[in-house]
């Protein structure tokens, strides 16, 4: 009986992720960064030209790194790999470069491309064997393309891997192209960066994020409110896949997209709740703010969780700018002493405290 009615379900009863279902295939279709993005585009269109993709003539100085040996008027190749940096996760590094890769190499993807993530082993022997097989094995490409190495998140690769990467990324710059993926561009090897073109990507506005949110909720046909959106865009805090995940997280728990769904979902402290703890504090009510607060602790929320959202809502509090700048500093003190591993109610209460201490200095 249960065989039956497991082979009666519909096909599409599991829907895959919707990260994966609307990951953009085309490098225009990437939301944001709209300064990297225009030239990711450029290397997509004009990839045929062999030097093209290394080229700054079509590439903006200001995006991407001066190497020291390239002069002004130099007619060759300025950089061989594209090294995609300085961005918050969730911001499209990796879609960019996948969508590049399909867009240049087409039918061809599969055999030209080599990927590997965090959850790949990636010490000094993938860099020796794996990848350096890789760029010596011949394939067949279209015209003026090149093999495309994608290491994704290689700021967790080892230093020796890094260090053996940087010469192999020579040897083979006529027929492999390496781009790297990183969230912290600082633990990436000065050696590597010096033969890196560099594209920024910055955190997604609210505006951006809405708008394939709205794509993605016509096209799934999902019942929401305008309130219900915005509650995921402020749990995304410019994260595009947090979007998404907490938008299909909510429609299969709920089937309805409001504000008190998406907060029952993504599990974090109500920011209304919040936001009435820091009005007590400025009203003079302080034993309610602290009452306030123990509801929050008493919920299992974490501080770190607590003192995140609170800083989000004070800085989109309306109230004066002296009073708004000194409750954020002591709001950041009272988060470092949080991620030093101080995180007790007391803590907590004792930032409350200090709101209430400068809310009266703001008065006198």
């Amino acid at each position: 009986m249960a065989a039956t009615s497991s082979a009666a379900a519909p096909a599409d009863a599991y829907d895959i992720p919707w990260v994966e279902k609307y990951r953009p295939s085309r490098v225009a279709d990437v939301v944001g960064n709209a300064d990297a993005v225009s030239r990711l585009e450029v290397i997509a269109r004009d990839g045929n030209m062999p030097n093209l993709i290394l080229s700054v003539s079509a590439i903006s100085p200001n995006t991407f790194r001066a190497h020291p040996r390239n002069t002004e008027n130099s007619p060759r190749l300025l950089y061989s790999h594209a090294f995609l940096r300085q961005g918050p996760p969730g911001t499209g590094k990796t879609t960019s470069i996948l969508a590049l890769a399909h867009e240049m190499l087409g039918p061809s993807y599969r055999e030209g491309v080599l990927e590997l993530n965090a959850s790949d082993d990636r010490g000094l022997d993938v860099v020796r064997n794996k990848i350096k097989m890789f760029a010596q094995k011949k394939v067949t490409l279209p015209p003026g393309r090149h093999k495309i190495v994608i290491l994704d998140e290689a700021d967790s690769m080892t230093t020796g891997a890094q260090q053996a990467l940087r010469r192999t990324m020579e040897i083979y710059s006529n027929t492999t192209r390496f781009a790297l993926a990183c969230n912290t561009s600082s633990k990436i090897i000065e050696p590597i960066q010096s033969r890196c073109a560099i594209v920024r990507f910055s955190r997604l506005s609210d505006q951006e994020i809405l708008g394939r949110l709205m794509v993605v909720v016509a096209a799934e046909k999902v019942p929401y409110v305008p309130e219900g959106l915005e509650a995921i865009i402020f749990t995304a805090d410019g994260d595009m896949r947090q979007a998404l995940n907490n938008l299909q997280a909510t429609v299969s728990g709920f089937r309805f997209v409001n504000q008190e769904n998406v907060f029952k979902v993504c599990d974090q402290p109500h920011p209304l709740h919040v936001k009435s703890m820091v009005k007590n504090v400025l009203d003079g009510k302080f034993d309610e703010a602290c009452s306030g607060l123990k509801q929050l602790y008493d919920l299992g929320y974490s501080p770190t969780d607590i003192i995140t959202t609170l800083f989000r809502v004070i800085k989109n509090y309306d109230m004066a700018e002296f009073l708004k700048l000194e409750l954020l500093k002591e709001t950041g003190f009272a988060h470092m002493r949080i991620c030093d591993g101080v995180g007790s109610f007391l803590q907590l209460s004792g930032l409350l405290a200090k709101f209430a201490l400068v809310r009266e200095t703001a008065k006198a």
